[in-house]
């Protein structure tokens, strides 16, 4: 039997990704199933249990281990970088453009915000849930002045589905296309508001055809709950008078180009001068 919390993998994909279950779905015996969260990726699925594996501590740990060593390598390349930049214009100040991320999950919202603030952005995190997204963001975004608009949750492709241009065969791509339209609306520069949306296997074409900068999946893959902050990174600490090039912005991702893509689009960070001794 499982429980609702309990970390678990699928034996149908080789047991390659650890999930949390966040709800079971009773029935019969042979037929009770569970939807599962990804730990580190932006998925939301569901599984019998007859395809799950119960995973001990011991595994979760290696495989959060794993995880972690990746992201600080992603992360330790982006701020020495960056670092290298700062110490060749030290007589000038730096204004990184400022974030707001919605994300259907309250977990994955605060690690993203916790690892923006650690990077020296402004950032603000707001939860709502994909099918809300649409319905609050221009209110949202009237009352949270910013320079790049994250929107974020669970994706992915259902079960029993073959047409990969249809929104209906996405669980949120819907809900994405529609709030990146009403933040246009609110904002048609795309220089203006940078707009990331998405989540795993998401509609990528309809999401950028709506108007985001950046979005995911170009080969409907499954995204890291990070890939939405390294590329945020690369454009708020890019100046304003130059393009972020989108090759580059890319590399520093942990799923790359299967994962997410974009589209050219204009630094948000403000140098200043002179720097003030206090």
């Amino acid at each position: 039997m499982f429980r609702v919390g309990d970390i678990v993998a699928r034996r149908s994909h080789q047991q390659d990704i650890y999930f949390h279950i966040v709800n079971v779905i009773d029935g019969n015996p042979e037929e009770r199933s569970a939807i599962i969260k990804g730990l580190n990726l932006r998925l939301l699925a569901d599984a019998p249990f007859s395809d799950l594996v119960f995973k001990s501590p011991v595994e979760v740990m290696n495989y959060e281990r794993e995880d972690n060593k990746m992201i600080y390598k992603k992360l330790h390349k982006l701020t020495s970088q960056r670092k290298a930049v700062q110490d060749d214009l030290k007589e000038y100040f730096e204004i990184p453009g400022r974030v707001l991320q919605l994300d259907g999950d309250q977990e994955y919202l605060n690690q993203c915000i916790r690892t923006y603030r650690q990077m020296g952005i402004e950032a603000k995190g707001i939860c709502k849930s994909e099918v809300e997204q649409p319905k609050v963001i221009r209110k949202i975004l009237q009352e949270n002045p910013t320079d790049i608009l994250v929107l974020t949750g669970h994706d992915g492709f259902l079960r029993g589905k073959k047409d990969f241009h249809s929104l209906d065969s996405y669980r949120s791509s819907r809900y994405f296309v529609e709030s990146v339209l009403e933040a246009r609306r609110f904002q048609p520069n795309r220089d203006g508001l940078v707009i990331f949306a998405g989540a795993c296997q998401s509609n990528y074409e309809a999401i950028l055809e709506a108007g985001a900068n950046f979005a995911s999946s170009p080969k409907r893959m499954l995204i890291h709950a990070f890939d939405p902050v390294f590329i945020v990174e690369r454009i708020a600490f890019t100046p304003m008078d130059q393009i972020v090039s989108v090759k580059d912005i890319l590399m520093h991702t942990i799923t790359g180009t299967d994962g997410v893509g974009g589209i050219e689009t204009r630094g948000q960070m403000r140098r200043g001068y002179p720097r003030s001794p206090y």
